[in-house]
């Protein structure tokens, strides 16, 4: 494609009637973007109650199961009256 047929093609793109735009598409537009906040700011709290249960669930199960306790040993017999 030659420069000529580039300027030729891009004068007629240009000389086209432009598109029009629905009158109602800003007011969609803003309808859409705030359901969008509202639906992540849910989003948003959910994770956050979610992240809290598992800390308190983690909390719970630790101090019930104290794995940092050695477990007692089951190979030998404790010695006593020595």
């Amino acid at each position: 494609m030659s420069l000529r047929d580039r300027e030729a093609a891009v004068r007629q793109i240009l000389e086209r009637q432009s598109v029009q735009v629905p009158p109602d598409l800003c007011g969609a537009a803003v309808r859409r973007g705030g359901r969008m906040l509202r639906r992540r700011a849910v989003a948003r709290h959910v994770m956050w109650v979610l992240l809290g249960a598992a800390v308190v669930a983690f909390v719970v199960w630790a101090l019930t199961a104290r794995p940092w306790v050695e477990p007692p040993s089951t190979t030998t017999p404790p010695v006593s009256g020595w």
